[in-house]
């Protein structure tokens, strides 16, 4: 087999069924990796102190109260119906596209973010980051989840577009 024809039947579309399965086992796995690793931090470093870990970046315990980086702050109602919408338009899209090849993943790791995020805001009223890499706020495997999940998803779109 040449490696086109593997490649091909590597990328054979998947059962609707199938995505729905898959995009939904990637969302519960991305939760509980989220949300074990916060707990982690919470119970191993005081709220606001930080943990050197490697050149550069640091384990600390913060909360954010807004959207990505503080964006929001305060206005939680605002925030949960923002996250509400963004999960249901990605939902609409994948439902008229679940068979398509990979896409549960990307999919999965989205929407395993965004509730791994709002279970924080739920739970604490706010969102748990801990990773601080010093030139940017920190942040959390929900976040990094989520903007890895997006240009995956549109890596995809991409590719199938032609």
């Amino acid at each position: 087999m040449s490696s086109h024809a593997g490649s091909a039947a590597r990328l054979a579309p998947l059962t609707r069924r199938r995505g729905w399965a898959l995009a939904a086992l990637t969302a519960a796995l991305y939760v509980a990796l989220d949300q074990a690793t916060k707990q982690i931090v919470v119970h191993s470093i005081a709220p606001g102190a930080r943990r050197n870990v490697f050149f550069g970046i640091d384990l600390t315990n913060v909360r954010n109260h807004g959207v990505a980086f503080g964006v929001l702050s305060g206005d939680g109602v605002a925030v949960t119906v923002l996250t509400i919408a963004a999960v249901t338009g990605l939902l609409v899209y994948f439902a008229l596209r679940a068979s398509r090849s990979l896409l549960w993943l990307p999919v999965g790791v989205v929407i395993g973010g965004a509730l791994g995020n709002l279970v924080d805001r739920a739970r604490e009223g706010a969102v748990i980051d801990f990773i601080d890499v010093h030139f940017w706020p920190a942040f959390n495997l929900a976040d990094a989840g989520i903007v890895i999940g997006v240009l995956g998803l549109l890596y995809l779109v991409e590719v199938h577009r032609g």
